[in-house]
């Protein structure tokens, strides 16, 4: 059996029992374990399974809004890419702010050894990224605790960045299309990354080929007022194009 025949056989075993465990597909299809993981993260990164320990769960309706360690295990290699292109962007001394997103998150790795920066996140987990680095001082906005993305969504709480010069701001997007803009899973998600987006002197949008012409719940932006769009190379040719034909940079990494 080739390998594609093979993943297609997983996808339809999927949807029979509702998940798929790597011990049982490497005995039905006499392959190691090593072979069947490689497979399922093939269908991982093409956003067609979302990947668990031990197995993999169909990426349907019911995981519409992915937990962070779940997203975290999607499109890994492009992620990385764009977030060491985006940590390039940033200079010591200055301030930026890093979104809950996966992408965005990957950023984090990549900045530990910048000098006097200072980081604006509504982020827990880029927080804890960065705990414990005396060059890197983390500033939180108050807020509610959203569970599935780990961070504190809320507006109330964004007055006290007003003291901030933040130059630069990194988000992450459910979606991107001309028409709609950049697009979130929820309209609470939405509104900081609305507000926050307004406070950076540059926008910078990181965010993987699998997003562009896909519509999130609602908007936080136009895509006429981001700076700059960080992507992959599997992005789509003509919309590419008609991002840049609005002034807006894209680099494909």
């Amino acid at each position: 059996m080739f390998a594609e025949e093979r993943r297609q056989a997983i996808l339809e075993l999927m949807q029979q029992h509702g998940r798929v465990e790597v011990a049982d597909l490497c005995s039905r299809f006499d392959v190691t374990g090593a072979t069947i993981r490689a497979d399922l993260q093939m269908l991982a990164d093409q956003g067609l399974v979302v990947r668990t320990h031990g197995g993999a769960l169909p990426f349907g309706a019911g995981l519409y809004e992915l937990s962070l360690i779940r997203r975290r295990q999607l499109q890994t290699t492009q992620k990385a890419r764009i977030a060491q292109e985006a940590a390039t962007l940033i200079d010591d001394g200055e301030a930026v702010f890093i979104d809950s997103s996966s992408t965005a998150l990957a950023i984090v790795e990549h900045i530990r050894h910048r000098r006097d920066l200072t980081v604006v996140t509504n982020s827990l987990v880029v927080a804890q990224e960065l705990l414990g680095l005396p060059n890197v001082t983390v500033v939180m906005p108050g807020g509610t605790l959203h569970h599935d993305t780990v961070s504190l969504i809320g507006v109330s709480g964004l007055a006290l960045l007003e003291r901030y010069h933040v130059a630069k701001g990194f988000f992450g997007a459910h979606g991107l299309t001309i028409e709609d803009g950049l697009t979130d899973v929820s309209e609470a998600e939405a509104q900081v990354k609305r507000s926050l987006a307004g406070m950076c002197r540059q926008a910078v949008i990181v965010a993987d080929a699998t997003k562009w012409g896909r519509v999130g719940v609602a908007s936080f932006a136009r895509v006429q007022d981001v700076h700059r769009v960080i992507t992959d190379r599997a992005a789509p040719f003509d919309m590419v194009q008609r991002v840049r034909g609005l002034g807006v940079q894209v680099a494909l990494v």
